[in-house]
């Protein structure tokens, strides 16, 4: 019996904790992101949602590292 992989979903808005899966970081590193305005985020009555396209700017923004 083999299962079915689900293709992720397109998605407009991510919770913190699917932002932190998709950048593939902690949870509580974006909720300090967040906090120090470094990832911006849209809130929705009590809910915080990230814009995929607040994720992108923030990854666009990280400098590369030279060693």
């Amino acid at each position: 019996m083999s299962t079915a992989i689900a293709a992720p979903v397109d998605r407009l808005l991510y919770k913190p904790e699917e932002a932190a899966e998709v950048l593939a970081i902690g949870r509580s590193t974006v909720y300090e992101l967040m906090a120090d305005g470094v990832l911006t985020y849209t809130k929705l009555g009590r809910c915080r949602r990230i814009k995929r396209r607040d994720l992108e700017a923030f990854v666009d923004s990280l400098e590369p590292q030279h060693n």
